[in-house]
C-alpha cells in the first residue's frame, strides 16, 4: 500500500501544481468571470433556438430552424445518448473555463512524458512549456474551443500507443481505448486527423527499427492491441461520427453536382473544399521563424504598440488623439501572406533552442519520429507556398481536401518540439553521455540557434520589405503612415529577435553551468522553468489576458435585443429574417433572436451555400421569397440599422400550378434565375420516383397552412377538390425527415435546389414533418456494445494477468 501511495505522489503534485498555475493564468474566473471568444459568442447565437427546446422538452431535437433557413445540429450544439465518455471528460476538465483547458495540455503532456521514464519534476516542466505554446493560448482566446480540447488529448493518445509499444499492452490498451474515446469526443476532425499522421510516421519508425531486429512478430501484436483499443474508441463516439459522416456529404466539405460557377464559366470539379479554399491559409516559409521569434512577422494583425512607437507618434499631430491611440492600440503589424493572424504560433525560444540541443544528444526511435513529424508538419503547413507536395496531399491523399487552413497542421509540431526538447534535457541530465560530448553540443546547439538570432538582430531590418498584403490602403489613407507602420514592424522584428537571443544565451549559460557543477540538476530545473515561462506567458498575455474576461451574464447573453429585433419580434408568425447588416453567411446573432436565413457555421450545407452563391448574393428576390423571408435587415445611406417587411415572402407553404422537370444540378440551380416561386416549382427528374403532373388546376378554394411547428416537427393541414402540389418553406434534408400524410408515410421532394415539395390528394389532409434521423439509432447501439466491450476486454484482462502473475506459485 505504501509503495502504491509512493508512486502516485508525484500526479498529486503534478496535479496541484497544473490546478494552482491554470487558475492563476485564468485568474479572472475566481471571480465569476468568462473568457470573451468570439466564437462562442456567435455559437451562443446559433445554438439558442436548439438549448431552448432541450430546456422545454428534456429532448434533443437534432434541428434548428434558426440558421441557414434550417440544418442539423450534429456538429452544432448536440447531446447524444449514453454518451458517457463525455461525462468522463467533464470529471477531467472540472476547472472553470478556459482554465479546464490548460489543465488538460498540462495533465495530457505530463502523462506522457511519465510514460517515457521522466523525473516527475522535468515531466511538470514539459508541460508547463507545452501547455503555454503560445498557439495553444491563442485558440482559447478566439473561441477554438473544439480544437483546444482536442489538442489536449493528443499526448494522452500518443502516451497509450507508446505504452503499448513498449510491451505494456495491457496499460496501453486501456490508456490507448480511453484517450482515443476522449479525443473523438472532443469533436475536432481535422485535429484528430493531423494527430492520425504523427502516428502513422511513429508506426513507421518502430516498423522499420522491428524489420531490423526481426522483431515483426511482437511488433504485429501491439499492434493489433491498438487497433482494438482505437475501434472500440470509435464505436464509443458512433453516434457523433456517423452522424459527422452522414452531415459531411451534403456540407461544403462534400462534393458538388454543380460543373458551372456562378457566372457560367466551367467549374474545377472537386470532391471537397476547392484547393484555393484549402490553402488560402498557409504559413509563409520565412513565417516559420514565428516558431523561434515571436513577432518575426510583426505578429497579429492587431498590435498593441503603446505610445512611443512610430505610429502613434506620426499620428498624434495629423489626427485627434482618441483616433491616434486606437490606431496604435490595433496596429496592423502583421506582414505575412496570410489574410487574418490573430498571433504568431510561438513554441519559444528557448525549446527551440532545446529542440536543436536534442539533434546532438537524443539517439533512436524518438528522434527519428519527432524531428520527422517536425519537418512534416511544417512543409505540409506551408501549403501554396510548397504547391507541389500540398497537391499531392489534396488530390491523393483520403480527407486531406475536407480540412481548411493547412497552416494548422503545425500543432503536431508545436506537440514534437517541446517533447523533443524535455527529450534533450533528460539527455543532458543522463550520466550515460559523456561530459565532452555534452559541451559540444550545447556549442553547436547555441551557434546554431544564437547565431540565426544574431544575424536577425544585426541584418535584419535589410533583409526584407515589411510589406503586408493590406499596405495598400494604409499609403493612401495618410501619406507617410505606412513608412511609420513600416518602422514599427522592423523596431517590433528587431526587440523580439534581440529577446530571442538573449533567452537562447541565458538558457545556455544554466546547463553550462550544471556541468560545471555549480548548479545541482533540482536548481537547474527551476530556473530553465522560470525562463520558459516568463518566455511563453509574457507572449501570451499580450493576446490573452485579464482584460478579456467579462462578467458571466454578458457572456452568457451574449446579445441584446435591438429596437428593430423587438419590432420584428413583435410579429408571432413563422418566418425568416435576412440581415444584410451584418454578413449574412458569417452571423450568428441574428439566429438570437430570429429564424435567420444566413448563420454561422464552417460547415454549412453544401446546396444552400450554393443557393446563396448562385440567387441570393445577386438578390434574387423571388428565391429570397421562397426562403419566407418576411423582414430585411439593411445599414441605410447614414450607416443605421432599419428594417422593412417583406410583403411578397411566399409565407410556411404553398399551392403551385406548374412543375418544371431538368435532368441536371447545373439547370435546376439556373433555373431559378427566372422561375416565378409562387406558381412554379422545378424539380430533378433523376430524383422523381413517381409519376407528378406537368400542370395542376389551382382549386380556388384550396387552402394549406401551418398549424403548429416545433424545431423537429411541423404540422400543416390542407383541403381542396382537386390534386395539388404544395412547395413547404423548409429546407431538404432526406436523411432524417419524414412526411406523414394523415398518419402514414408518404413520399416527398427536393424543389427549388433546397426546399421540400409534396403531391397532395384532394380532400381534407393533416401532413406532418418530422425529423426522424435512423443514424442516431444506429450510433447508440453500436455506442452501448462498444462500451461494453471495453469493459469486459479491460475486466477480463485484468484477471488473466492476475492469474497468470500467481500461477507460479501455485505449482
Amino acid at each position: 500500500m505504501k509503495q502504491i501511495f509512493k508512486s502516485i505522489i508525484p500526479f498529486l503534485i503534478a496535479i496541484a501544481v497544473f490546478i494552482i498555475v491554470s487558475v492563476a493564468y485564468f485568474s479572472p474566473v475566481l471571480e465569476g468571470k468568462k473568457l470573451y471568444q468570439n466564437d462562442i459568442k456567435q455559437f451562443t447565437g446559433m445554438a439558442k433556438a436548439v438549448n431552448d427546446f432541450r430546456e422545454e422538452y428534456h429532448t434533443e431535437p437534432y434541428w434548428t430552424d434558426a440558421a441557414f433557413s434550417g440544418m442539423p445540429t450534429y456538429n452544432l450544439s448536440v447531446l447524444y445518448p449514453h454518451d458517457y465518455i463525455k461525462k468522463v471528460d467533464k470529471i477531467i476538465r472540472f476547472l472553470p473555463r478556459p482554465a479546464d483547458y490548460l489543465f488538460l495540455y498540462f495533465l495530457s503532456f505530463f502523462i506522457l512524458l511519465m510514460v517515457l521514464k521522466f523525473d516527475y519534476k522535468l515531466a511538470i516542466l514539459g508541460a508547463l512549456a507545452f501547455g503555454f505554446s503560445t498557439y495553444y493560448i491563442i485558440i482559447l482566446g478566439v473561441g477554438h474551443n473544439a480544437k483546444a480540447h482536442a489538442i489536449g488529448y493528443m499526448p494522452m493518445v500518443l502516451a497509450g500507443i507508446l505504452l503499448v509499444l513498449q510491451k505494456k499492452r495491457y496499460l496501453g490498451f486501456v490508456l490507448t481505448a480511453l484517450a482515443m474515446s476522449l479525443e473523438i469526443n472532443a469533436s475536432h476532425p481535422q485535429m484528430t486527423y493531423y494527430l492520425l499522421f504523427a502516428v502513422l510516421i511513429l508506426g513507421i519508425v518502430y516498423a522499420v527499427d522491428a524489420l531490423k531486429k526481426h522483431q515483426l512478430k511482437p511488433f504485429f501484436k501491439s499492434i493489433m492491441v491498438l487497433v482494438v483499443a482505437v475501434v472500440l474508441a470509435v464505436g464509443t463516439n458512433a453516434t457523433s461520427l456517423l452522424a459527422t459522416k452522414e452531415y459531411a456529404k451534403y456540407s461544403t466539405r462534400g462534393k458538388s453536382e454543380l460543373t458551372i460557377n456562378p457566372d457560367g464559366s466551367k467549374k474545377v470539379a472537386t470532391n471537397g473544399l476547392s484547393k484555393d479554399y484549402i490553402t488560402t491559409y498557409s504559413y509563409g516559409v520565412w513565417e516559420t521563424f514565428n516558431l523561434f521569434i515571436p513577432r518575426f512577422m510583426g505578429g497579429g494583425n492587431s498590435e498593441n504598440l503603446g505610445y512611443d512607437s512610430n505610429i502613434y507618434n506620426f499620428l498624434k499631430g495629423k489626427v485627434n488623439p482618441s483616433q491616434a491611440r486606437q490606431f496604435t492600440e490595433h496596429a496592423p503589424m502583421y506582414w505575412g501572406k496570410q489574410p487574418i493572424v490573430e498571433a504568431p504560433a510561438y513554441v519559444g525560444a528557448i525549446l527551440i533552442f532545446l529542440f536543436v540541443l536534442g539533434l546532438f544528444l537524443v539517439k533512436g526511435n524518438y528522434k527519428k519520429w519527432l524531428v520527422g513529424v517536425v519537418i512534416f508538419s511544417i512543409l505540409l503547413s506551408w501549403g501554396k507556398n510548397l504547391n507541389f507536395l500540398t497537391n499531392f496531399f489534396i488530390d491523393y491523399i483520403p480527407l486531406y481536401n475536407k480540412f481548411r487552413a493547412v497552416s494548422s497542421i503545425q500543432v503536431i509540431a508545436e506537440l514534437a518540439i517541446p517533447l523533443f526538447g524535455i527529450l534533450a534535457l533528460k539527455e543532458f541530465f543522463s550520466d550515460k553521455i559523456e561530459t565532452t560530448i555534452k559541451v559540444k553540443a550545447l556549442k553547436n546547439s547555441l551557434y546554431i540557434t544564437g547565431g540565426f538570432a544574431l544575424l536577425f538582430v544585426l541584418f535584419g531590418s535589410s533583409l526584407f520589405a515589411f510589406e503586408g498584403l493590406h499596405d495598400s490602403g494604409y499609403a493612401k489613407l495618410i501619406p507617410g503612415l505606412l513608412d511609420a507602420i513600416i518602422a514599427d514592424r522592423k523596431a517590433v522584428f528587431f526587440s523580439d529577435s534581440l529577446r530571442t537571443l538573449i533567452l537562447v544565451v541565458l538558457a545556455a549559460s544554466v546547463l553550462f553551468l550544471f556541468l560545471k557543477e555549480k548548479l545541482n540538476k533540482n536548481i537547474t530545473i527551476i530556473v530553465l522553468g522560470v525562463l520558459i515561462l516568463f518566455d511563453l506567458v509574457a507572449v501570451d498575455k499580450k493576446y490573452v489576458n485579464n482584460a478579456d474576461f467579462l462578467s458571466a451574464r454578458k457572456i452568457n447573453h451574449p446579445f441584446v435585443a435591438s429596437a428593430i429585433d423587438k419590432e420584428i419580434l413583435k410579429d408571432t408568425s413563422y418566418y425568416r429574417v435576412a440581415n444584410y447588416a451584418a454578413n449574412l453567411m458569417n452571423d450568428g446573432s441574428t439566429s438570437y433572436f430570429h429564424k435567420s436565413i444566413g448563420g454561422y457555421h464552417a460547415a454549412k450545407l453544401g446546396k444552400y451555400q450554393e443557393l446563396f452563391d448562385y440567387q441570393i448574393a445577386k438578390n434574387n428576390m423571388q428565391v429570397l421569397n421562397m426562403l419566407n423571408t418576411k423582414y430585411f435587415i439593411f445599414t441605410n445611406e447614414n450607416n443605421q440599422e432599419v428594417y422593412q417587411p417583406n410583403k411578397n415572402a411566399n409565407g410556411n407553404v404553398w399551392l403551385v400550378s406548374k412543375l418544371k422537370f431538368v435532368t441536371n444540378a447545373n439547370d435546376e440551380i439556373t433555373g431559378l434565375d427566372s422561375l416565378q416561386t409562387k406558381n412554379e416549382a422545378i424539380l430533378d427528374k433523376r430524383f422523381v420516383k413517381d409519376n407528378l403532373e406537368n400542370n395542376y388546376e389551382l382549386d380556388s378554394t384550396a387552402s394549406i397552412k401551418l398549424v403548429a411547428h416545433k424545431l423537429n416537427e411541423l404540422n400543416y393541414t390542407s383541403k381542396s377538390n382537386t390534386k395539388q402540389f404544395a412547395v413547404f418553406s423548409e429546407i431538404y434534408y432526406k436523411n432524417g425527415w419524414n412526411a406523414y400524410l394523415d398518419g402514414k408515410l408518404t413520399n416527398y421532394y427536393r424543389v427549388n435546389y433546397v426546399l421540400r415539395g409534396m403531391e397532395i390528394p384532394k380532400g381534407n389532409h393533416k401532413i406532418t414533418f418530422k425529423f426522424e434521423p435512423t443514424v442516431i439509432k444506429t450510433g447508440t447501439i453500436i455506442m452501448l456494445v462498444s462500451f461494453l466491450l471495453l469493459i469486459l476486454i479491460t475486466v477480463g484482462w485484468y484477471f488473466i494477468r492476475r492469474k497468470k502473475r500467481y500461477l507460479p506459485n501455485k505449482q
